[in-house]
């Protein structure tokens, strides 16, 4: 992996928060955080699907959906309730590739897998240097 892709994609980890609350309808989706603010956010807004693999797994949480848009990331672990309705929503975004999610939930390593991007936007896959 390029170094400098690395340091950017870590750089823009720290505007990414977890330990969130989704709720979804057709208009879009909020992020309810744990201090009791929420981030309602326009599907026509969001930038990117994303599904994160760690190698931490079984006995930690290591698959995680990443909501991507210019606010910051929502990261909501795959063993939340909502994240199979929510990935059978996002899945109804053009161009939503579930070869990636297939891709995802057989990895074992870390890696970050690119299932969806707004119209304009071309990133691979990419994985974190060893």
């Amino acid at each position: 992996m390029d170094p400098l892709a690395w340091l950017e994609d870590t750089l823009g980890r720290r505007r990414e928060r977890t330990g969130v609350l989704v709720l979804f309808d057709d208009r879009g989706y909020s992020c309810r955080w744990p201090d009791g603010s929420v981030d309602p956010i326009a599907w026509g807004d969001l930038l990117a699907v994303e599904i994160r693999t760690t190698n931490e797994g079984p006995s930690l949480e290591d698959v995680f959906l990443v909501l991507q848009c210019a606010g910051g990331n929502c990261v909501i672990p795959q063993a939340e309730e909502v994240t199979d309705r929510l990935l059978e929503r996002l899945q109804k975004l053009p161009g939503f590739d579930n070869e990636a999610v297939i891709a995802a939930m057989g990895c074992t390593e870390n890696a970050t897998f690119v299932c969806w991007e707004a119209p304009g936007g071309t990133r691979p896959a990419r994985k974190p240097p060893a």
